[in-house]
């Protein structure tokens, strides 16, 4: 969730009693979807973290009907559903250039108000991004996405399909002995190139942003995704991944990730492991062997990076403790921020009408 508090719509202006005049409307507060937009960059963008309309303009001699003030627009992506703080929902943002109006600007002064005019009203609100998963497997084909979902989840996925795509990702479910449950998307397989739209390309990457975390998966021993193509070891497997995911949307290599190293019952696997843990820890040293394109900007760094055998079940509860762990760090981290916001907001530090918080969740 995104917990915007306050959206502050603009007064009306005065009436002008002596001529009849009317004041002008105060501007209205909207929130808009554009593609390009995050959560995150939502939070970077409105640092200042509060969102005020205009006032309109009083009444005038010279303009007996005051102006409108501006409206201010609050700029999210599509996929997000506006509640207020009680989960009333307002209204949602399905496609690019969809409008949510969250607060009606005041009325301008008249003769029905003694021409004073209202004040403007202040109003919580929540953005809530539809999640699809907690985690997103990210990889080339025969990558052993599928069958990992299936060692994960001991279970044939759960086929789902979403409104907003014709494509129908499988989620598993894994389930640990607290009874605690998280949601693994197999995403359609990425290819090189995916972020001018080769294969599922858009479809792709629009669903990894509606997970809470990647979980990478190569195949230890590198691939070849046709007779045609190069071969890519391992490591050059992870830069192209991380490359595709910047080109459609630079901050998605920001979110926390886990890379999973599969087909570790192969022969040579373990040397080969060593290898992509050395090149990992210093990947400038071997950027030679991209192309300068092909090269993502920034390195990703992985929270863990586990080792396993899909097919044999090596490495299988390692890789659940470690999600788990990444998972529970962040829902850690979320609430201990909204804590302060609240704490803060409590001591007057900041009016509670006017901070913008950001929630501990994102519903799934």
């Amino acid at each position: 969730h995104l917990h915007c508090s306050s959206l502050t719509r603009g007064s009306g202006g005065m009436g002008l009693p002596r001529l009849g005049g009317q004041g002008g409307k105060g501007g209205d507060v909207w929130v808009v979807a554009q593609k390009e937009m995050t959560l995150k960059r939502v939070k970077d963008k409105y640092p200042q973290k509060r969102f005020i309309a205009g006032v309109g303009t009083n009444s005038s001699v010279r303009a007996l009907r005051g102006q409108k003030g501006e409206d201010q627009e609050v700029l999210a992506p599509p996929g997000i559903t506006v509640t207020n703080d009680d989960g009333m929902v307002l209204g949602k943002l399905n496609t690019e250039g969809d409008r949510v109006l969250v607060a009606r600007g005041g009325q301008g002064g008249s003769y029905h108000s003694e021409f004073l005019p209202s004040k403007g009203q202040s109003r919580q609100i929540r953005l809530d991004l539809k999640l699809i998963a907690d985690l997103g497997l990210v990889g080339f084909p025969n990558a052993g996405k599928s069958s990992l979902l299936t060692a994960l989840s001991h279970a044939k996925p759960q086929i789902a399909s979403y409104a907003f795509t014709t494509l129908r990702p499988e989620i598993g479910k894994v389930m640990y002995e607290d009874h605690k449950q998280i949601s693994v998307a197999d995403l359609p397989g990425l290819i090189e190139g995916a972020h001018m739209n080769r294969g599922m390309g858009h479809q792709f990457l629009k669903h990894v942003e509606r997970t809470r975390q990647l979980l990478f998966v190569v195949d230890v021993c590198g691939f070849q995704l046709a007779s045609k193509t190069p071969f890519r070891s391992a490591f050059e497997a992870v830069q192209l991944l991380i490359k595709e995911l910047e080109l459609y949307k630079e901050d998605l290599p920001c979110k926390p990730a886990v890379l999973v190293v599969n087909k570790m019952d192969l022969p040579d696997a373990e040397d080969k492991l060593s290898k992509l843990q050395e090149q990992l820890l210093n990947p400038h040293e071997f950027s030679h062997l991209l192309p300068d394109d092909m090269l993502p900007k920034n390195n990703m760094v992985f929270r863990h990076v586990v080792p396993i055998s899909a097919a044999t079940g090596f490495g299988i509860a390692h890789l659940k403790t470690c999600i788990r762990q990444s998972l529970d760090k962040d829902a850690s981290m979320a609430t201990d921020s909204l804590h302060r916001d609240k704490l803060q907001a409590l001591r007057g530090a900041v009016p509670a009408k006017n901070t913008l918080t950001w929630g501990p969740t994102a519903s799934v």
